[in-house]
């Protein structure tokens, strides 16, 4: 069964997922950052592929990934780092990026390699779902490699069932139109549109604004769980990762 599947059949409240640009601060930080969240608890894990042009990104994670590809990482580096990971690491990871490095990788190369190293999971933001159910979403099924889908409070109703039925996974369920690294601001607009999300026929988790323990238990209480990604990013230029991570507990 694909660890993501797993993880959503053995809990179903409070999945914790966290993301983080490969090869930030420094280039050969991927796969320590990655014991670091295994052993800190963490349920799922999103890793950045770096990027020159992110769409959806705050200035935080555009800064991450910035200083990544200045370290010199690509999509084959992050490949190479992973190659033993699953030796020690057992949760679900996630690659997350653009279709355009994924693209010009080769997509059967990029499943190829997904297989070889354990990867649960991707979210392309900017694939055209037509496109990927056309051209690609059998090779993806074949691979065993969920392409996690995104909904956003101004999805339509007749889009979300296009959604739903194309989806696998988990539904990634953004929670603000604006880009990423803002605060989560509690409102009745934004909790029924988390309630319509919930109420889907799979598991959700809602990124987006969720920084600490009292944004995360928010965030949670209309999903399966929360992503957080700005402010643990923060927490790895600081050096203070760990302590960031226990003080969501």
């Amino acid at each position: 069964m694909n660890r993501i599947d797993q993880l959503f059949q053995n809990k179903q409240k409070d999945i914790l997922s966290i993301y983080f640009p490969a090869g930030y601060p420094k280039l050969e930080d991927t796969l320590p950052t990655l014991q670091l969240l295994q052993d800190k608890g963490v349920d799922l894990v999103e890793i950045g592929i770096p990027f020159s042009d992110p769409l959806a990104d705050g200035p935080v994670i555009q800064t991450a990934a910035k200083q990544a590809l200045d370290n010199g990482m690509t999509l084959q580096i992050l490949f190479d780092q992973l190659k033993d990971a699953r030796k020690s690491i057992t949760m679900p990871l996630i690659l997350m990026g653009y279709w355009n490095t994924v693209y010009k990788f080769g997509v059967d190369a990029f499943l190829a390699e997904c297989q070889k190293v354990g990867i649960d999971g991707v979210i392309l933001p900017d694939l055209p779902l037509e496109e990927y159910q056309e051209e690609y979403k059998a090779k993806f099924e074949a691979a065993g490699v969920h392409n996690v889908l995104l909904v956003t409070p101004q999805t339509t109703d007749k889009r979300l069932v296009t959604i739903e039925k194309a989806a696998s996974g988990f539904l990634y369920m953004v929670s603000t139109a604006s880009t990423t690294g803002g605060a989560l601001q509690a409102s009745k607009e934004r909790e029924d549109y988390f309630k319509k999300i919930a109420a889907l026929d799979i598991p959700s988790l809602i990124g987006f604004g969720i920084h600490d323990k009292v944004s995360f238990q928010h965030a949670a209480s209309f999903s399966n769980g929360a992503i957080i990604g700005t402010a643990f990013i923060k927490a790895l230029e600081k050096g203070n990762a760990a302590e960031f991570l226990e003080s969501l507990q």
